[in-house]
């Protein structure tokens, strides 16, 4: 498993507040995120790439968390759970646990996704915004072996303390880069080696399909954002189309989902064709 570049000050050092709304909003360079829930703010803790900042939690979060604190860096501050003061949405379900932080960086892609011989798998999300999604989604990536899950810097979920309790501490180990030109990755990642399937709903050929003649080498699944899909460049980028085949007529799958099933799809084909 890649791991994450340390980088900026010292944990505990001063910095810039969080921004309001539970990180709802993009980190700007050297800003900060407030990661919240204890289960991400556990996984915070532990991983040593993290640049930790300022940890609050309530007596109860703090008990729960007793045996990762050594580990932290910092001193908690014990507040009143019901004068809870990280700079959070009020309707995050944030446990009694908020951790400020830097993002993490994970270096550039050549490196990240460099398959070295392996059957490697990536997920690449065109425009995929909702927070709650792209967590899920890095979870699954997580679960079945993604070298990483890539996206573009502008119109998708950053790095914030939404995604990181939907991902579930997964954001503290599955890679999450995120590049200015979601078509000069694609380009970069054929040049390596990878075929680029490309999720579509109207396509002909069917996931199973289309991967019957990729699972040989690294493969790169492609979804777009639910509604919109993938935008007309992105398309043209990949070397196929495919489908998820429906059991019945109807039915249909969010992008998180369709994620799970592709991936899922894919490491099977790629042990398969071993």
């Amino acid at each position: 498993m890649a791991r994450a570049r340390r980088h900026g000050p010292a944990r505990g050092a001063p910095g810039a507040a969080g921004r309001r709304g539970g990180g709802s909003a993009a980190a700007a360079d050297g800003a900060t995120v407030w990661i919240f829930g204890l289960h991400a703010v556990r996984d915070a803790l532990v991983n040593p790439a993290r640049v930790r900042r300022r940890l609050i939690l309530t007596p109860n979060a703090a008990e729960r968390l007793a045996e990762v604190l050594p580990q932290a860096g910092l001193a908690p501050e014990i507040a009143d759970p019901r004068r809870f003061p990280a700079p959070l949405d009020p309707q995050s379900v944030h446990q009694g646990a908020a951790l400020e932080v830097l993002p993490l960086d994970w270096g550039p892609l050549s490196e990240l996704c460099a398959p070295r011989g392996r059957r490697a798998r990536v997920v690449l999300l065109d425009r995929v915004s909702d927070p709650h999604n792209a967590g899920a989604i890095l979870r699954s990536a997580e679960v079945f072996g993604a070298l990483a899950v890539i996206a573009p810097s502008r119109h998708s979920a950053p790095e914030t303390g939404a995604l990181a309790k939907a991902a579930s501490g997964a954001l503290e180990r599955q890679p999450y880069l995120r590049v200015r030109n979601l078509a000069q990755a694609m380009a970069e990642l054929r040049g390596m080696g990878y075929r680029l399937i490309g999720l579509d709903g109207a396509a002909e050929a069917t996931l199973g399909e289309a991967l019957s003649q990729a699972a040989a080498g690294p493969v790169a699944l492609v979804l777009g954002a639910e509604g919109a899909g993938l935008r007309q460049l992105t398309r043209e980028s990949c070397d196929m189309l495919a489908r998820i085949a429906p059991s019945g007529p109807f039915g249909s799958l969010n992008v998180s989902n369709a994620a799970a099933v592709a991936l899922y799809a894919a490491r099977a084909a790629q042990e398969g064709a071993a």
